[in-house]
């Protein structure tokens, strides 16, 4: 009868199962955050970023989550008080932590990551540099958050995270197929170039026909499953707050003027703050003193003060050269141009793709406005200490992007001015993310079987009873 009692139990146990539909599922990945602090030489913000645990092809699927800009200006700026440089990023850290669920925020990833701003700092004064970052890591690490370093980019490094920022948004890397139901590899034609212009540099990105003649301005990256080498370059004091420094100064050793009819009176000893202003010129003379800087609304001066700025005859006749000696292979494929790039075009309507005939109309009617006429009649909501400066830097972009990077009457129409794609922001830090996040270990999926929740705890229970059944079957 024992026999017969276990038999009639696996019976059971055979039965019920045969009767549950039974089928792997993957339970539904963890979501992930990290944040990373833009501290830029003129302001610092703070993105949040989410993906799930599991990741597709080796690079987190990432996604913007939160935005913030820290009040006042960059990090640097602090460099005589420190302290100050921390308690500044502590309200987007709380706004930070509101949007991370309280269980998960020991384990999110916090970087800063200082660019050009802080670049010349460290230039200038190495142990000012190392202060500041010291008391930003300090507040970082009063947080509940999982605090990975506050560094100096390179402007490489700038230039390369934003040239994948720009891809990664506008699906060039990869995209999915609903019809393949996959992940496929868009052509390589799709890969676009970055075009970036901050305070106090300015980088280009971009994926050369053939190979980098010259690797120092190379970077090498795998994501998606796939390598790509692009050229990328980063010129320290060409951004366009130093360019404005440089320009004045230059003004005042030649006795030249501004455009748009607008008076400013500046202090010789603001280009003595920065490596970019050569501090010890000797055309401004010693000490200190006060000069007033008249403008004459005249563009095309304007145009031929900034053009002194580069070093183009360095170059020669070669082709594979923008200025100061500096290699670049023939630009190729369409750019983004985001940052300064495009709130400047903004401002002045030239954001649509317009040609390039177009833009040098619309640039040269805009500085012969007289300031009067500008200031009260036609942009009385623009902050008045940045309405003299769109003439002179809408005159250096184009100088940059013609006679530098060597865009033409052709490609310029290859040029976008955008500052988000989707609902993300563009620039270096989504970029740093998703490379971070090929750093963080693939959690492996949990397989478990899977049912409905109804039949599969009945079958467990009827499993149960049918074992109890047949043990005491075998025991009698």
């Amino acid at each position: 009868s024992a026999t017969v009692g276990a038999l009639v139990a696996l019976s059971i146990v055979a039965l019920v199962l045969s009767l549950v539909n039974i089928e792997d599922v993957t339970l539904p990945p963890a979501v992930k955050y990290g944040m990373v602090f833009d501290a830029g030489s003129s302001h610092t913000s703070l993105f949040v970023y989410e993906w799930d645990s599991d990741k597709e092809n080796d690079t987190g699927v990432v996604s913007q989550t939160l935005s913030c800009d820290v009040h006042g200006q960059g990090i640097s700026s602090y460099a005589n008080d420190p302290p100050k440089a921390g308690d500044s990023i502590k309200e987007c850290l709380d706004k930070a932590l509101k949007v991370v669920p309280a269980a998960k925020q020991r384990k999110v990833p916090a970087y800063l990551g200082a660019t050009a701003g802080m670049r010349l700092l460290r230039e200038q004064n190495s142990s000012a540099a190392e202060q500041v970052l010291a008391e930003v890591a300090k507040t970082m690490q009063e947080y509940p958050v999982a605090f990975k370093g506050a560094r100096i980019l390179t402007g490489e490094e700038e230039g390369a995270y934003g040239w994948i920022t720009i891809n990664y948004l506008l699906d060039s890397f990869t995209k999915y197929s609903p019809k393949a139901h996959t992940w496929v590899r868009p052509e390589a034609a799709s890969i676009f170039g970055a075009l970036d212009l901050g305070g106090a540099s300015t980088q280009i990105s971009f994926m050369p026909e053939g190979s980098v003649a010259n690797w120092k301005e190379g970077s090498k990256f795998t994501l998606y499953g796939y390598d790509y080498s692009i050229y990328t370059h980063s010129y320290l004091c060409y951004g366009q707050n130093e360019m404005l420094k440089r320009l004045a100064k230059e003004l005042i050793a030649v006795r030249g003027e501004l455009g748009g009819n607008y008076n400013e009176t500046v202090s010789l000893s603001s280009f003595r703050t920065s490596p970019c202003t050569s501090p010890s010129d000797p055309r401004l003379g010693p000490g200190d003193r006060n000069v007033t800087l008249e403008g004459r609304g005249d563009a095309s001066g304007c145009l031929a003060a900034i053009k002194k700025l580069f070093n183009f005859s360095a170059c020669g006749q070669s082709q594979d050269c923008t200025f100061d000696g500096i290699y670049q292979p023939p630009v190729r494929g369409q750019f983004i141009a985001f940052s300064a790039f495009y709130y400047n075009f903004k401002f002045l309507n030239l954001t649509e793709g317009q040609t390039l005939a177009t833009v040098r109309e619309t640039i040269g009617r805009f500085c012969t406005r007289s300031w009067e006429d500008v200031c009260s009649s036609c942009y009385p909501e623009e902050n008045h200490q940045r309405l003299p400066t769109y003439c002179a830097n809408a005159n250096y972009i184009l100088t940059l992007l013609l006679d530098a990077y060597k865009f033409n009457e052709t490609s310029w129409n290859n040029i976008i001015f955008q500052m988000k794609a989707g609902s993300a922001d563009v620039g270096w830090t989504l970029g740093y993310m998703l490379n971070l996040t090929n750093m963080i270990p693939a959690e492996a999926p949990a397989w478990v079987k899977g049912h409905v929740p109804s039949l599969w705890a009945a079958a467990i229970t009827f499993i149960i009873l049918t074992l109890l059944l047949g043990l005491a079957a075998l025991l009698l």
